[in-house]
């Protein structure tokens, strides 16, 4: 590999300088040239290159795990552990962020709270069974936006979010009708949430006897009870709003849907799903 470092810069510092700096000899590098490639470098060098272009056109946003399941998809047959010396051998990693979070729930209030019927058992059979809804926050140059979205059990997809200035009852409820009108859910849903007074408001709740769903609550301050809707929340940090400052509310609004919509549902595998998308398990549930 050191020799393969030399060829890759000869062209910007000179061989003598980086072989007395890496402790090789030029007499060495010279007489690696001179022998043919052998075919296991040609093939990581061909597989180098597949890693680095999955890996740059999902925006960092790949580690090896999801490199190696979306190499197979295009039909490579290389194991998981080549796809990670490769990747650590060239610094190539997914982005990582920041865990804090502020708080977005609002418990402290005397509204009728819901048992919780998940009850930690984050599966579900089939779409549109089981919802999950929680609200996180948007750092923009104009103030902090609020997104509040609902995420499918089943299939990981978001079915409905949006987006205010505020954390009102408005704000779950937008997301929870678009969530009804894009999915169609059948009686019997189960929609689980915080104890936050968005979700126990009176209106929210009248949503939700509408569509004949039954409520279900976390445990108070007990994030792990929403497990699946936190982690879509961290994804989305790490690769979205931590890759970003925003100028205006609107570029936030823009970038939002454009992830939401044109990435995360549709384009990037899911390792709970056996790395397929949420669309591709939604069709496969049909």
């Amino acid at each position: 590999m050191t020799f393969a470092f030399i060829e890759q810069h000869a062209s910007t510092w000179p061989v003598r300088l980086m072989c007395r700096v890496l402790e090789v000899s030029p007499s060495g590098y010279y007489g690696w040239r001179s022998c043919p490639e052998s075919a296991r470098s040609v093939s990581n060098r061909q597989l180098l290159d597949d890693v680095r272009r999955l890996h740059a056109g999902h925006h960092r946003r790949y580690g090896s795990p999801r490199v190696h399941a979306a190499l197979r998809a295009d039909g490579r047959t290389v194991s998981r552990g080549r796809v990670e010396r490769l990747m650590r051998q060239h610094g190539i990693r997914a982005l990582a962020g920041r865990r804090f979070r502020p708080c977005t729930t609002d418990s402290r209030h005397d509204l009728p709270i819901a048992p919780n019927l998940l009850k930690q058992q984050f599966s579900a059979a089939m779409p549109n069974t089981v919802w999950l809804a929680d609200i996180t926050y948007l750092p923009t140059g104009e103030g902090w936006l609020y997104l509040a979205a609902v995420l499918d059990l089943a299939t990981r997809k978001i079915v409905g979010w949006s987006i205010r200035e505020h954390m009102r009852t408005e704000l779950t409820s937008a997301a929870l009708m678009m969530a009804t009108q894009r999915q169609r859910p059948g009686a019997g849903l189960i929609c689980h949430s915080d104890r936050g007074s968005q979700y126990a408001a009176e209106a929210y709740r009248k949503q939700l006897a509408d569509m004949k769903a039954t409520p279900s609550m976390s445990r108070t301050g007990c994030c792990y009870d929403n497990a699946p809707m936190e982690s879509f929340f961290h994804t989305h940090k790490v690769e979205l709003v931590h890759q970003r400052r925003w100028t205006t509310r609107d570029e936030a609004r823009r970038d939002l849907f454009a992830y939401i919509e044109g990435y995360y549902n549709r384009q990037r595998i899911h390792s709970a799903l056996g790395y397929i998308t949420p669309e591709q398990a939604e069709r496969n549930a049909s």
